[in-house]
């Protein structure tokens, strides 16, 4: 049977099967897409498309100049993502019934070729990679004796069950919080100013939730590991944390699951559905890992979690930040005079979650400056609900609006960064400052 497989996906069928994508009416319009895929299949070919690297990709397969920084520019993990969606779409329509399916895992740049099942009873399958695996029967927490993997390790249920908050909050959206008073005589003309762009506007909303990337542990179904600086699988797996888990648990089968999201990102669902209820019909909820490109450009966003799992994709909108988020704090690229270069957060998680975090509020323009895309970022889950209450909060609005409008001549800027302080104890926000704005150009 292995070697009738090998002979279907000889070199001359891999290379048939990636002519007949390329000539179909899913990549016939993107020529950036169709340059990579053909890049990347002759290195598969070749033998050589396990050593690439994403410099390497970025000069040879998209033409990009000797100075590309994958540090600060993006645009190879954005292309590399467009087109493992533009695969999956053409074997949902165009290629439904190609004998051989193509695949790009996440985390590498190596084509997989894989024979379509023959079936008579089962309809042809999507090549999409699932982003959570559910394990069957959820198992008791076990904590290593060595902390060494920098996160935190949970049971599957705890995760289905956040999920189910979060989805549970949005169904407010049209159930009884849009019959709701007190949300619609809570609009301010500030309110007005603020979320204007996405309350009066005919394209449809959609509320990004993050969902960090776990280590699910498949010898022992159930248990997770999560470093918080590790959110690619390519980086996981080069991780030697990672090795040292695998020695831990005598197992090698490893595997990605963005099964889990917070109790944070719930709450922040609940205040956003309170606000849109009664101004925003055509919204929906999205993992953030799911969301596409495409998707970013054509619809009106609004993201909310950690920093870093989403701003590697903002990198390639119009407008460049000036406060920028990591592991520790804030960023400020060009302070003013009397102003730290550096906003560092302070705060402890054992035996209570407590301290000081900053969150950064970032609205700007999609890629064809069409739309709008809004996130409520920071390290800690206060950090972000602290800002979602901020900006939908009356009286706390009209300070950001107030102090925005007075830094662009009395106009409402249509990019612009807001950084706040909040202060939390128990997992809880306790009190939220406004700490500075920047208009964008």
């Amino acid at each position: 049977m292995l070697a009738e497989e090998e002979k279907i996906a000889s070199h001359e069928e891999r290379r048939a099967q990636v002519e007949r994508v390329l000539g179909s009416n899913s990549f016939r319009s993107s020529e950036v897409l169709r340059k990579l895929l053909t890049y990347l299949a002759e290195k598969e070919a070749s033998g050589e498309a396990d050593q690439l690297k994403e410099y390497v990709v970025a000069i040879e397969g998209l033409g990009k100049p000797t100075s590309y920084d994958p540090q600060q520019n993006s645009t190879v993990r954005i292309q590399v993502g467009r087109l493992r969606q533009k695969l999956a779409e053409y074997y949902r329509t165009e290629g439904i019934h190609d004998p051989l399916l193509i695949d790009l895992p996440k985390g590498r740049f190596r084509l997989n070729y894989e024979q379509r099942p023959i079936s008579t009873n089962e309809p042809a399958r999507s090549i999409e990679i699932p982003e959570a695996i559910e394990s069957p029967v959820p198992t008791p927490l076990i904590a290593p004796k060595k902390r060494s993997w920098r996160g935190v390790l949970l049971g599957s249920g705890a995760g289905l069950l956040l999920v189910l908050i979060g989805y549970l909050a949005l169904q407010l959206l049209h159930g009884s919080i849009a019959n709701s008073h007190g949300t619609s005589s809570a609009w301010s003309p500030e309110m007005e100013d603020l979320w204007k762009p996405f309350a009066s506007s005919a394209r449809p909303l959609i509320l990004s939730i993050e969902d960090p990337l776990f280590v699910e542990v498949r010898s022992k179904p159930g248990v997770y590991y999560r470093d918080r600086s590790l959110n690619e699988w390519d980086d996981v797996q080069n991780s030697s944390e990672l090795k040292q888990l695998s020695k831990l648990h005598n197992s090698t089968n490893l595997q990605p699951s963005r099964y889990y999201t917070a109790f944070g990102e719930a709450e922040a669902a609940f205040y956003l559905g309170k606000l849109f209820g009664t101004h925003t019909q055509n919204i929906s909820i999205m993992r953030t890992s799911q969301l596409s490109w495409h998707q970013i450009a054509d619809n009106n966003i609004v993201f909310v979690g950690v920093q870093n799992l989403f701003f590697e994709q903002l990198q390639g909108m119009p407008v460049a930040s000036e406060l920028v988020a990591n592991l520790e704090g804030v960023k400020n690229t060009h302070p003013a005079p009397g102003e730290p270069s550096f906003f560092k957060d302070e705060y402890v998680t054992a035996p209570t979650e407590q301290g000081v975090v900053y969150a950064l509020v970032t609205h700007v323009s999609g890629p064809m400056r069409s739309n709008d895309v809004l996130s409520f970022t920071s390290i800690r889950s206060p950090g972000y609900v602290g800002a979602v209450r901020f900006f939908t909060n009356p009286d706390t609005a009209r300070i950001v609006a107030n102090h925005l409008k007075a830094a662009n001549n009395g106009k409402m800027p249509r990019a612009y960064q807001v950084l706040l302080r909040v202060h939390f104890k128990d997992d809880v926000p306790t009190e939220t400052t406004y700490v500075l704005g920047r208009v964008l150009q």
